[in-house]
């Protein structure tokens, strides 16, 4: 019999205020952030140069330090974690399931999609977490213009998304599972159950031969596995859902999350005199976010949805994550290649709220932000609603 734990998802508010506060913890132990596109550029470059490609002179991959292999980065362990993770929850809760697109034609928009993310994403110095739900707590200038150029990327994602010929003929695909889908679904909680004391047994070895660095990587990345799984955090369904359907819970509960995770970061930073991650704010910072925006609607799915979808089954994700490691990798190309750096960035500068106001301003301000941000929210899902009950009503009348 499976836990009632596993039968049903988690509430968004409890696992976005528990990823945030995670987030900031990980900070104040590791001087890091939770995040993830990051590392899909070096997996980029390590495929490269598998193929022996020479990016040693690549100043992209130098400022985001190409180290040795993803098994042996932090951030390696950190994407690794929560592909695991999401997997045991998958397995534990028995719904592990092999799903196709109805149409062909989503493969290519999910491939290229993930392309546009990634390569906006890493133009931006940031996806959904280091540019917004990690990067607004570490008080980061450019995460402010990101929320922006993101919310206006979504939103002509979900305008193009309507149309016709992207939705393309509706098909109706009726079937059922294959005895011997069913039967392997019978297993899945034992699967997930070795899965997760083998990755715990691994977390062990790390700390016990020194390497705390990977074990924290392990360790949180399976936490936050395990939490965008179980809620089902998704960034793009919480701007596209509010833009299409007027729904805004996961949009609030973002919020909310960041809200305490910036307080939380804070406190970190006022006791142990820990510098904050700051990223350039530039021009390359708003075109970035409106490519990330509008990538991850074409793709169905941010970082984080991909992530966990995938591990459910999803098959369309998997040419969206391979899209986003080729579209991070052609940012670092271009960034000196073809002159990205000098005409989008190099104007910029690193902009973090706590050096140019006190630290009480600063959360102080943060806090207003996301509480009109809060309030923008929930003036657009009853906007939305309103606008439905009224076209509703004209119907009827007409009628």
């Amino acid at each position: 019999m499976i836990p009632t734990i596993f039968q049903r998802h988690w509430n968004p508010y409890f696992v976005l205020l528990m990823a945030g506060l995670l987030s900031a913890v990980y900070f104040g132990l590791t001087s890091t952030v939770w995040a993830v596109t990051g590392e899909f550029t070096r997996l980029g470059g390590d495929i490269l140069q598998l193929f022996s490609v020479d990016v040693t002179g690549w100043q992209y991959f130098e400022m985001v330090h190409l180290e040795g292999n993803t098994w042996e980065r932090a951030d390696g362990w950190i994407v690794w974690g929560m592909f695991i993770g999401a997997l045991i929850m998958v397995l534990l809760s028995n719904s592990f399931k092999i799903r196709r697109p109805q149409q062909n034609r989503r493969y290519i928009q999910g491939f290229v999609g993930g392309i546009i993310a990634g390569f906006g994403a890493r133009l931006a110095l940031g996806c959904n977490l280091a540019a917004f739900f990690t990067g607004v707590p570490q008080f980061s200038l450019h995460s402010w213009i990101f929320i922006v150029a993101t919310g206006i990327g979504t939103f002509m994602g979900a305008k193009l998304t309507k149309m016709r010929w992207w939705k393309g003929r509706p098909s109706l695909v009726r079937g059922k599972s294959a005895p011997s889908q069913v039967k392997s679904r019978v297993i899945q909680p034992y699967v997930g159950g070795v899965l997760a004391l083998i990755y715990i047994g691994l977390m062990m070895y790390f700390f016990a031969t020194g390497q705390t660095h990977l074990g924290l990587g392990a360790l949180f990345g399976l936490a936050f596995g395990i939490l965008i799984e179980r809620g089902q955090i998704c960034f793009t369904a919480a701007f596209r859902d509010l833009f299409l359907v007027g729904r805004s819970l996961m949009a609030k509960a973002i919020i909310i999350g960041m809200g305490l995770s910036a307080i939380a970061t804070v406190i970190i930073i006022a006791l142990y005199d820990l510098v904050p991650i700051t990223q350039i704010a530039a021009l390359s910072t708003l075109v970035g976010g409106v490519l990330f925006g509008l990538g991850i609607v074409m793709a169905s799915g941010c970082e984080t949805g991909m992530m966990y979808r995938l591990m459910e089954g999803q098959v369309l994700f998997l040419p969206v994550f391979v899209g986003n490691i080729i579209g991070a990798t052609l940012l670092a190309y271009a960034w000196d290649h073809l002159g990205v750096y000098e005409v989008l960035v190099a104007s910029g500068k690193k902009v973090n709220l706590l050096d140019i106001m006190s630290p009480v301003a600063a959360i102080g301000l943060t806090l207003t932000m996301l509480a009109v941000l809060y309030a923008l929210t929930v003036y657009k899902e009853h906007r939305y609603h309103r606008r439905l009950a009224l076209s509703r009503g004209m119907n009827v009348y007409g009628n």
